[in-house]
């Protein structure tokens, strides 16, 4: 664990926990205006969040060359994510538009 500081470790920490706060926040929200597009962006961020860890996972362990294959994953994680959150995003864009046809 001497790869990174005590501060560094506090943010990579706060940002995972942060993280599924949101997570969890966005399902709520979902479920209280019975919009699943929002469900959507919740399972979206998953893929993030499972790079996150593996990046926290990564570090934890001192960066050791036997976890480099965790970076892979961890890379993998970071671009399938970014592909689901704008699939979410525009699953939320689309599902607004439907609203605002519905109410013209």
């Amino acid at each position: 664990m001497h790869a990174l500081s005590i501060p560094t470790w506090i943010i990579h920490v706060s940002s995972v926990v942060e993280w599924m706060a949101a997570i969890w926040l966005i399902w709520t929200y979902g479920e209280v205006t019975q919009n699943r597009a929002w469900w959507a962006l919740s399972f979206g961020m998953l893929p993030a969040l499972v790079s996150a860890m593996c990046a926290c996972t990564w570090h934890f362990f001192d960066n050791s060359p036997a976890l480099e294959w965790i970076v892979t994953l961890q890379a993998a994680m970071t671009v399938i994510g970014n592909f689901t959150l704008w699939a979410a995003a525009w699953w939320i864009w689309r599902s607004a538009q439907a609203t605002e046809n519905i109410k013209d």
